[in-house]
């Protein structure tokens, strides 16, 4: 590339971009929503009731980081500009190499903080709950669970988004049969929620004696945590509440009380179970939030059925298989809908995964405005 003639093209395209995300982002009523919002946290009575003094200090919170994290933008476009300015008037080398450094960091966050734009869904500011199964495959289905269950909390803990797990069922030889967890963070279910559909592993089965290649599956679910505006009320009589102790890998029991809680909802069947905090009440209360998230869902899905059958186009999903991991006999992790694709697996399961989350929300965008 050719520095001299190249930068005022570069910083024109990124001023542009910069103020799409400001006026998308619309920060005086970011301002005014953190303003008052401040004036609730400071109140005397905040904390006489806990939940709703939570729900204002975190959404407070991740307001005050979105705002750091535009104004902080804005302050890098604004210092590239300068860095350039003095670079080209002394006809520095150094200053222009860093300043080409500089560029490219500036651009791949403007490029992350323009996906964030384009989470606009109902539900996509919300934090998010997961839940990942071991399908088809055997043990190394399960341990492929396993895998993708620690690659997503890496990728939480790199942004130091905080996560709880609510609930995790050893199989018996290794891995998981299934675990669900919250991601605490803003737009972290618009983000991962292009993560759901069936995960395919291929490689060298480490549990085959003979050292055959293996194609194991496991399936990922995200769902928007469910907020007070939902209105999603359960009669008691719906739930059908079951204890039992918490067991740890091979089935092991890891308490010697009945804490571990599984509830059913008897109209829909749905089940869930949360068994890793210690005391029944917790539990419970987890339990019924992960019910609350998918009992939205379903309600979500049977609205966007009704609006695809007027449509006409028989309810067209996303797919159902998404991304595959290869390790053996080439390592290539390649997503089915975007065609974006990394050699690199190991830095992969260890977390990240940002631009295959970037690839699939401009994706889910694209096909979504030519739906209609």
């Amino acid at each position: 590339m050719n520095v001299a003639t190249d930068f005022p093209h570069e910083l024109r395209e990124l001023r542009t971009t910069l103020e799409s995300i400001l006026e998308v982002s619309d920060l005086p009523t970011l301002r005014k929503q953190i303003d008052e919002l401040s004036e609730k946290a400071a109140a005397p009575d905040l904390w006489d009731d806990v939940e709703a003094a939570q729900a204002v200090t975190s959404k407070l919170s991740h307001l005050q980081s979105e705002l750091d994290r535009l104004e902080k933008m804005s302050g890098r476009v604004d210092d590239l500009e300068t860095l350039v300015e003095l670079a080209q008037e002394e006809d520095d080398a150094d200053t222009l190499a860093e300043a080409e450094q500089e560029l490219t960091s500036v651009r791949k966050a403007l490029g992350e903080l323009e996906v964030r734009t384009l989470l606009s869904g109902d539900y996509d500011s919300r934090e998010a709950l997961i839940t990942i199964r071991a399908e088809a495959g055997g043990v190394d289905a399960a341990d492929f669970a396993e895998m993708l269950l620690r690659m997503y909390l890496r990728w939480a803990e790199r942004h130091q988004y905080k996560t709880e797990v609510y609930d995790t069922s050893y199989a018996e030889e290794a891995g998981l049969k299934s675990a669900t967890f919250r991601v605490d963070a803003p737009y972290a279910y618009g983000t991962l929620s292009v993560e759901q559909g069936t995960h395919r592993l291929v490689r060298i089965s480490p549990f085959d004696n003979q050292g055959r290649r293996q194609t194991s599956f496991a399936g990922v679910e995200v769902l928007p945590v469910v907020a007070e505006t939902d209105h999603i009320e359960i009669p008691e009589n719906d739930i059908r509440v079951d204890v039992y102790r918490s067991s740890g890998p091979g089935g092991q029991s890891v308490n010697t009380t009945d804490s571990a809680v599984r509830l059913t909802h008897i109209p829909t069947g749905i089940v869930v179970t949360c068994q890793n905090e210690k005391s029944q009440l917790q539990n419970k209360a987890s339990a019924l939030r992960v019910l609350q998230a998918k009992l939205l869902e379903r309600a979500r899905q049977e609205r966007q059925a009704e609006l695809d059958a007027l449509k006409g186009d028989g309810g067209s999903s996303w797919g159902n298989q998404m991304r595959s991991y290869v390790l053996h006999p080439y390592q290539m992790v390649k997503d089915l809908r975007t065609e974006y694709e990394t050699g690199n697996t190991t830095a992969v399961f260890d977390g990240e995964i940002d631009d295959f989350l970037e690839s699939g929300i401009r994706w889910r965008r694209t096909t979504e405005k030519a739906a209609g």
